[in-house]
């Protein structure tokens, strides 16, 4: 009852909305940006041997590594603020990301790849006809991961910048009201993080399956 009242006052006084708000900015900004370079990365794994040895060589490397173990690089490189949550963002979606979506694109069958090349389809363009379609179940699935890995990712960077920094978004939340201890709310932070992982994962995921691959008839 005392982390429903504390939910309720942070959404009427439009701090949670706010917090989450800041969160989200920066969390989507990183995020794109790693759907871009696992876009870019696996077209070139799938186009030559050199980008396929690269891709593994750097999955090897970086992938068992937790984004959160960049933190302190990132502070060195991009200083406080948020160069550094967006490259440890990068790094938390770029490497699932990069691993399903080959994945998907290995598991496309030859019969479409030569509908492909009949068509003259070659290179990214062949990516984004032929394969991206094809491998989208993969995708969606490492996209969603991503997702996971992301939001994860981001509140507990947001946890360590917000003892440098008064600036923040749901983690600083939490991290400031349990310096308060003011335990009713870092429940109610920790249950926006909850909802908003809820709407993301059941109102846009399952909507963009259910009017792609559902629809499409390549998944159940």
């Amino acid at each position: 009852l005392q982390t429903a009242r504390a939910f309720a006052e942070g959404l009427a006084s439009g701090e949670l909305l706010l917090r989450a708000q800041a969160s989200l900015a920066v969390l989507l900004q990183g995020y794109a940006l790693g759907v871009v370079a696992a876009l870019l990365l696996t077209s070139a794994a799938v186009s030559t041997q050199i980008g396929r040895d690269l891709l593994a060589t750097l999955v090897a490397m970086f992938n068992p590594l937790p984004a959160i173990a960049l933190l302190p690089l990132a502070l060195l490189w991009f200083g406080l603020g948020r160069g550094s949550l967006v490259f440890v963002i990068v790094h938390s979606v770029l490497w699932p990301l990069s691993l399903a979506t080959f994945a998907g694109f290995q598991a496309v069958p030859e019969t479409l790849r030569m509908a492909g090349r009949n068509y003259g389809l070659s290179g990214f363009r062949f990516v984004l006809q032929i394969l991206v379609p094809a491998a989208l179940p993969a995708i969606l699935s490492g996209l969603k991961i991503g997702w996971a890995f992301a939001w994860r990712t981001l509140i507990a960077a947001e946890l360590i910048f917000g003892v440098s920094t008064s600036s923040g978004g749901l983690g600083w939340f939490i991290f400031e009201n349990r310096n308060l201890l003011d335990i009713p709310a870092v429940f109610a932070g920790l249950l926006t993080v909850i909802v908003i992982g809820l709407i993301v994962e059941n109102l846009i995921f399952r909507t963009i399956e259910r009017n792609t691959v559902q629809k499409w008839g390549t998944q159940s």
